[in-house]
């Protein structure tokens, strides 16, 4: 797994900074995404040499120009866009639902950004635009970087990723084994990420958030979920979404344990938001995106049955591990042997591909199964350490 540090030069909430502020100084400090509008703090005799203001509100161009004077950089928030130029973490589910109870699908955040989006170029905005969306991506990086180093430093296990179709429907044999595969690995102690979209991506963050729960629970989930099944009615598969969280919400845990990790984009959009995980890199580049999570689920990937989204991560994360360039890889597990050996037989190509990497034979990292608990198994086999091995070796 990566290693990610978080930095003491980086004031992220207003708590941080009115400590900072007690000692006198915020010199050489990044002060990120905060209102400083709102109740705004005496900064007249604070050391502020050095110090920067990233996506932070000012109550007026004056007060931005006077920190300017004083020995500090200022680049301020975009005015008159609907989502925050600097983030200082990662959103949560009822933050990307916001607006669903009063207005609906087309009124909840989510959509809103999205369509703001589509307005200003889509994939190819203008230079304001582009530069506000870079912003508000590098706050997420930013954010995701804390999120892991808190994962990492309450001995937080590997991070595996799931992925798969976005069209598979809610309560299908399909989305119920990559629900189980959620739990199962949250249950063992893995941080769970998926790519935020519906289907295959929302069942396993929906089993990460019931990790805890018995067979019987996360089957009355689903059913619930069933009852809307397809995405394309997007009014009420959200509702239900909202619904079964509020009706089966964990009570506590750490956040791995409460849905994990989901890392989408507002280029998919008009797919509605994956409401199970607990904490949500939301990007505007889908490039950015993608190696992100690809970078991060080192533990192992378990792809379920998908199309040319899921054949592009596969061989995007293939090349990352026949190359080493983000450090030593977890296993590829493929669920669905007649899918991933006969509709798209890519094991056929993976393996000699693996087989001749520059640092080794990879291919022993391959496996093909039909069974969601062998998945899992072989997920935890390879992320446990020495010691555990040996003790499940020789258990009776």
């Amino acid at each position: 797994m990566i290693q990610y540090d978080t930095s003491p030069d980086e004031v992220e909430s207003l708590e941080e900074l009115a400590a900072n502020l007690a000692t006198g100084s915020l010199a050489g400090l990044t002060i990120q995404g905060l209102r400083l509008d709102l109740d705004p703090p005496d900064l007249s005799t604070v050391d502020i040499t050095d110090t920067l203001f990233v996506g932070c509100y000012f109550t007026s161009v004056d007060a931005e120009a006077e920190l300017v004077r004083r020995g500090a950089h200022v680049v301020p928030a975009f005015d008159n866009e609907p989502y925050p130029t600097h983030p200082s973490r990662l959103y949560l589910p009822e933050e990307i639902a916001a607006g669903f109870a009063e207005n609906g699908f087309a009124g909840m955040y989510d959509t809103v950004v999205h369509h703001h989006f589509l307005a200003n170029g889509g994939a190819l905005p203008n230079i304001r635009q582009a530069l506000a969306q870079r912003m508000h991506d590098h706050g997420i990086d930013d954010g995701l970087q804390d999120a892991i180093a808190e994962w990492a430093a309450a001995g937080g296990g590997p991070v595996t990723g799931i992925m798969g179709g976005h069209a598979e429907p809610r309560g299908t044999s399909g989305y119920l084994g990559a629900a189980h595969i959620g739990r199962g690995l949250a249950r063992a102690g893995c941080l769970v990420v998926t790519g935020g979209g519906p289907g295959v991506m929302e069942a396993a963050n929906l089993g990460a958030f019931l990790a805890d729960a018995s067979d019987e629970t996360l089957a009355g989930a689903v059913e619930r979920l069933a009852e809307s099944p397809d995405f394309t009615d997007p009014d009420p598969y959200t509702a239900a979404a909202l619904a079964v969280r509020a009706e089966f919400a964990p009570t506590g845990g750490p956040w791995a344990r409460r849905g994990g990790l989901s890392v989408p984009t507002w280029l998919y959009g008009h797919e509605p938001a994956n409401l199970f995980a607990a904490r949500i890199a939301k990007y505007f580049s889908n490039a950015i995106r993608e190696d992100t999570i690809l970078r991060l689920t080192r533990g192992g990937i378990v792809f379920a049955p998908g199309r040319a989204g899921t054949v592009q991560e596969i061989f995007q994360a293939a090349t990352k591990t026949f190359y080493a360039t983000d450090g030593t890889s977890g296993p590829f597990v493929f669920l669905g042997k007649q899918y991933w050996t006969e509709v798209l037989p890519v094991e056929t190509l993976l393996r000699p591909l693996l087989a001749a990497s520059p640092g080794g034979d990879q291919s022993h990292l391959l496996l093909v199964t039909d069974e969601p608990d062998e998945a899992v198994a072989m997920i935890l086999e390879w992320g446990a350490p020495p010691e555990a091995k040996e003790a499940q070796r020789t258990t009776p």
